[in-house]
């Protein structure tokens, strides 16, 4: 996929010094024939780093709101540094690097088990973190844009609500899938992050896999019976909220 869904579009990625995975949700072709609006929802990974000139770059897209999903000590870590942004907490304790080092601890640790580690922690965010996916939508009904949905690395936590919102707004399983593994191509991880963990153990849990985000969906199947259902008891969203989503992050 290009950074841009047409060579006259805006960029989607913008490449920042100070968050290097912050990307627009606009462009997107739905399956009514809409498009997802352009500098209203972007995904990114945490604020706390941005450099002076990111800080202009980020007050000049009209950024006013983030939904920031990272847990209590991820966010001391990190302020968002743009002043005006409102911030709003939507809380989603990490557990997977603990899980892994339990599992080094227990002398299990491989790659492959720290890619099922990373799958269960998205089948929890169906099972365990839905009210916080239930607040964002809340939030985004209430017209907050242009706004960054964001997390510490932008990937995960953030790549759910992000393949949320444009199911939501009708847009397809293809072209989701592409967004997500986005990551892929500009996220740059920290080079002394987990360093304790094995390099290919590491490898596992600094990308995105496919396999991660149909995990999230699968139990939404096993919860909720279909997305359809999980969209309208699990976030709250009926036909007048899913019309209200698309008058606003729609554009014909």
């Amino acid at each position: 996929m290009q950074d841009s869904s047409l060579t006259d579009s805006p960029a989607r990625h913008l490449a920042l010094q100070g968050a290097s995975n912050f990307r627009d949700l606009g462009g997107y072709s739905t399956t009514d024939g809409r498009t997802t609006r352009w500098r209203h929802i972007f995904r990114s990974n945490h604020l706390g780093q941005l450099t002076a000139a990111d800080v202009e770059i980020v007050r000049a897209l009209g950024v006013r709101s983030a939904f920031d999903f990272r847990g209590v000590e991820e966010r001391a870590a990190g302020i968002c540094v743009v002043e005006e942004i409102a911030v709003h907490s939507l809380p989603i304790e990490p557990t997977v690097v603990a899980a892994l080092r339990a599992e080094l601890v227990a002398g299990r640790l491989t790659a492959p088990v720290a890619s099922e580690i990373m799958r269960d922690s998205y089948r929890n965010y169906v099972r365990h973190n839905t009210h916080s996916f239930r607040t964002l939508f809340g939030h985004l009904l209430e017209d907050r844009a242009p706004l960054v949905i964001h997390c510490t690395a932008g990937k995960d936590r953030t790549g759910f609500a992000s393949a949320l919102i444009l199911h939501a707004l009708g847009v397809s399983d293809d072209v989701i899938a592409e967004d997500y593994l986005l990551t892929n191509q500009h996220y740059k991880r920290d080079a002394l992050a987990a360093i304790d963990l094995p390099e290919d153990v590491r490898n596992a849990i600094g990308s995105v896999e496919a396999s991660y985000l149909a995990a999230a969906f699968e139990a939404v199947g096993k919860e909720y019976g279909d997305l359809e259902t999980y969209l309208r008891e699990g976030l709250k969203l009926g036909t007048a909220q899913r019309d209200a989503l698309k008058e606003r992050y729609l554009q014909a």
